[in-house]
């Protein structure tokens, strides 16, 4: 069972359970937690740190980490493998007066497999409740509390809970920072073998076909490599769509399971990448997309698309328009490249 299994299956969010304030005791509450079971708790080799980096402080947290007051501290954590857990992160957490998890049967699995000592008060902060606890939260840290914000896996507020409450305390005027972890979105971009220097993460694709062909033409002429978030329940119907709008000639990489026992990254091709995801993909998965060449975005290539339409009857601004959106392309660039057709 992975940390993903842990939210959906055994710890999943009953409602009134997740949005009650717990005040834990260490021994009781955190050895009652079932702890996710299929981590790689491989450890890690301790190597020197250069000699510029501030060893002084393991939960240095940057700026504003000799404050005496409350802060807003963005905890990221593993998302999959233990042995990413960092000091920082450690001690981040041990030392917090409020703990704000997106699911507190998650958080106190972690911290029972960790071994975290924490006996502060843990509350539940997602997407549903998010709004009316930011207050609560501006108002704790306003007083002198420490608050630790974390998400199920990774960095809160990327593509999880969190970025209200950000928002809510600095216009509050209140000191934020974090403690850097485990991202799937830097990981699979690295690790796919695509141009990296400039990059658009798009979340997680639509779930209905529609939408996703809606937003997948959005994105054709996107020139910068792009990720996305994909269920494995839904990668073959995903990437049926994104060979139909993308085509199947663009470079594309799939990476699973990331910084587990079996991670895996397929590289190739839209339509081998189809091919290859029709039986299905087993894990969680992160989709990188190269970006559109100025081959692909031509308008002069869709040419006989628009007098297709315009012979059908269709008015020529019209038939314009709708092949500039199927690909991506300004409607002008393509209207004006009909008009001046040879």
């Amino acid at each position: 069972m992975n940390l993903d299994q842990l939210s959906s299956d055994s710890f999943a969010p009953s409602g009134q359970d997740a949005d009650t304030d717990r005040a834990i005791g260490v021994d009781d509450d955190l050895a009652g937690a079932a702890p996710p079971d299929d981590i790689d708790h491989t450890d890690l080799a301790e190597a020197a740190p250069p000699d510029d980096i501030d060893q002084t402080d393991p939960a240095g947290l940057g700026t504003g980490s000799n404050l005496t007051g409350g802060r807003l501290i963005l905890v990221g954590t593993p998302i999959g493998n233990l042995g990413d857990a960092s000091p920082r992160m450690r001690e981040a957490i041990e030392t917090a007066d409020v703990i704000a998890a997106e699911d507190t049967r998650r958080f106190l699995a972690l911290a029972q497999r960790l071994d975290l000592r924490h006996t502060k008060r843990v509350i539940s902060v997602f997407d549903h409740n998010e709004g009316h606890r930011a207050p609560e939260l501006v108002e704790l840290i306003a007083a002198g509390e420490t608050v630790v914000l974390l998400s199920d896996a990774g960095m809160p507020a990327v593509s999880d809970p969190g970025y209200r409450v950000v928002r809510a305390c600095a216009e509050a005027g209140l000191p934020i920072t974090s403690t850097p972890g485990p991202s799937a979105v830097l990981m699979a971009l690295a690790v796919s073998g695509l141009p990296s220097d400039r990059f658009s993460f798009e979340g997680f694709l639509p779930r209905k076909s529609g939408q996703r062909k809606t937003l997948l033409t959005e994105l054709k002429a996107e020139k910068r490599t792009m990720v996305f978030f994909e269920s494995p329940h839904r990668i073959a119907d995903a990437m049926n769509d994104f060979a139909e709008i993308i085509g199947i000639d663009r470079p594309m990489a799939i990476s699973r399971e990331l910084t587990k026992t079996y991670e895996e990254t397929l590289r190739g091709t839209v339509g081998s990448l189809r091919d290859q995801a029709a039986g299905g993909l087993r894990g969680e998965l992160t989709l990188v997309l190269a970006g559109a060449t100025e081959v692909e975005t031509a308008p002069e290539d869709h040419l006989g698309e628009v007098s297709a339409l315009v012979d059908s009857g269709v008015r020529a601004k019209d038939a314009a328009g709708q092949v500039a959106k199927k690909f991506g392309l300004s409607k002008r660039d393509v209207y004006e490249a009909w008009l001046h057709r040879e």
